[in-house]
């Protein structure tokens, strides 16, 4: 009841209702890549596992976010220096985007090589699900940490942030079966996701060295691509219909 009353205490403002709509917004744009991976992943899963594993996966996370959000104490020192290697310094959050940079990197490698040589179907393991929905949260921790950051320079109320994080865990587990389905149904677009997934690693790795590349040109390059991909399946489904 506490938390209540501080929240609608804190969206009584119009500084709480902006603050809300830009970090919810905030949080749905930076999880694009989180998207991207989740349904990748949920997808490699039997059909009656993906559902539940998509509602697991992103509740879990949301829960490990929220945590994230509430160490507030701990964030503040994230960016601190924690140690040194050949004159850089390292924090907390350069180790994160390293370890989770080179994991989401590997693991699209990995799916990549699949693709290419694809092997028989084996019957899955139980422990398949619960790998899936750790890598998840995983990965959407690694993901989330900059917009972590973020939001707790842009709102004041811890309560906004946690119902910023609330709302687009909800967009993405509705935008998460949409991106899926239209993955899974075209196999060129699936490749094309673990590439970029496989470049947004890449970033990650370079963030946590220091060397920091603007995002615009991927999400560009990206983009023109997947208009370009949109198009011959355009094209291709004309060419059967006529």
């Amino acid at each position: 009841m506490e938390f209540l009353s501080s929240l609608l205490d804190a969206l009584s403002t119009p500084h709480g209702i902006v603050s809300l709509a830009t970090l919810t917004l905030l949080e749905i744009v930076l999880g694009i890549d989180n998207i991207i991976f989740i349904t990748v992943m949920v997808y490699k899963l039997p059909k009656h596992q993906q559902n539940k594993a998509m509602i697991l996966g992103l509740g879990l996370a949301m829960i490990a976010r929220i945590g994230l959000l509430g160490s507030l104490f701990f964030i503040s020192h994230l960016q601190k220096p924690l140690f040194t290697i050949a004159g850089m310094s390292f924090s907390w959050r350069d180790v994160v985007l390293l370890v989770g940079g080179a994991f989401l990197a590997f693991k699209a490698l990995v799916e990549l090589k699949e693709q290419i040589y694809p092997k028989e179907k084996h019957q899955e393991k139980a422990f398949g699900f619960f790998i899936t929905l750790i890598e998840i949260m995983f990965l959407d921790i690694v993901f989330s940490l900059d917009s972590v950051i973020t939001a707790i320079g842009i709102a004041k109320h811890l309560e906004v942030m946690a119902l910023a994080i609330i709302l687009s865990v909800i967009v993405m587990m509705f935008f998460s079966k949409i991106v899926g389905d239209f993955i899974e149904r075209h196999y060129r677009i699936k490749t094309l996701a673990f590439v970029f997934l496989l470049v947004v690693g890449v970033f990650l790795f370079l963030e946590g060295l220091h060397l920091h590349v603007n995002k615009n040109y991927l999400y560009a390059g990206i983009g023109f691509a997947l208009l370009i991909e949109c198009l011959n399946i355009f094209i291709e489904k004309k060419m059967k219909k006529s």
